[in-house]
């Protein structure tokens, strides 16, 4: 299974490395970042959670933030805001933006771990929240009330996870998936099915989309995600 993508931005290095160290060690894959201009150009790598400190050079963590989410693709990403000033008005002013957490420095590597892997999990919950009952994208169409599928203005028959994968993909579209959420967003998380069944689903949604396949695309060594644009 992919590790989670975290992109840690700081100018101050010792504190990248310290927290790097801390969460690597916990399974994180650690993307970071120095300045807000560099975490601009690495938010491209999709990571799952953004670590944002306030006050940097070039750009400070609120207009990063801003800039982030000013573009659709990242808007559900979680951020928490880590910084050296203490005042309830920075508080205030990063949640108010937006932000999922903000935690004061110092802080222990035990806490911050646990406060990322809260904001991991509300981040998961922010993919169900919208579910309208049509989609269209393209040449595409998905009825969710009525489960079905027309493609070229042809009705397409899917069996029922088929279905909910192929509307799942396309309601969060550009947004990488890995094998085991897609298992636990289908499937269930009490229903055990092994990664290998995502990929024999996968293979017959393509089949079906026939010439449209591309729309879902292979993200080596990650999972799937669903091109907005073929």
């Amino acid at each position: 299974m992919a590790k989670t993508k975290i992109l840690l931005v700081d100018n101050e290095h010792d504190i990248v490395e310290f927290l790097k160290y801390n969460l690597e060690k916990e399974g994180f894959n650690v993307i970071p970042a120095y300045d807000g201009i560099e975490a601009l150009e690495k938010i491209n790598q999709k990571p799952d959670l953004v670590i944002l400190d306030i006050m940097m050079p070039k750009l400070d963590g609120f207009e990063v933030y801003r800039k982030i989410r000013d573009n659709g693709e990242y808007k559900n990403i979680p951020v928490i805001f880590l910084t050296a000033k203490s005042g309830e008005v920075d508080e205030i002013k990063g949640l108010e933006l937006g932000a999922s957490d903000y935690i004061q420095k110092p802080i222990s590597p035990q806490k911050l771990i646990a406060r990322v892997k809260s904001n991991l999990r509300k981040g998961d919950m922010v993919v169900q929240k919208n579910q309208p009952s049509f989609i269209k994208i393209g040449p595409l169409s998905i009825d969710k009330e009525k489960y079905t599928v027309n493609l070229d203005n042809q009705h397409i028959v899917f069996p029922r996870k088929e279905f909910e994968i192929l509307y799942f993909l396309a309601n969060n579209p550009d947004r990488v998936f890995s094998r085991d959420l897609l298992l636990k967003e289908v499937w269930g998380p009490d229903v055990y099915v092994v990664d290998r069944t995502v990929d024999v689903h996968i293979r017959k949604i393509r089949e079906k989309l026939d010439k449209h396949s591309s729309l879902i695309e292979t993200i080596k060594g990650v999972g799937y995600k669903f091109r907005s644009v073929e």
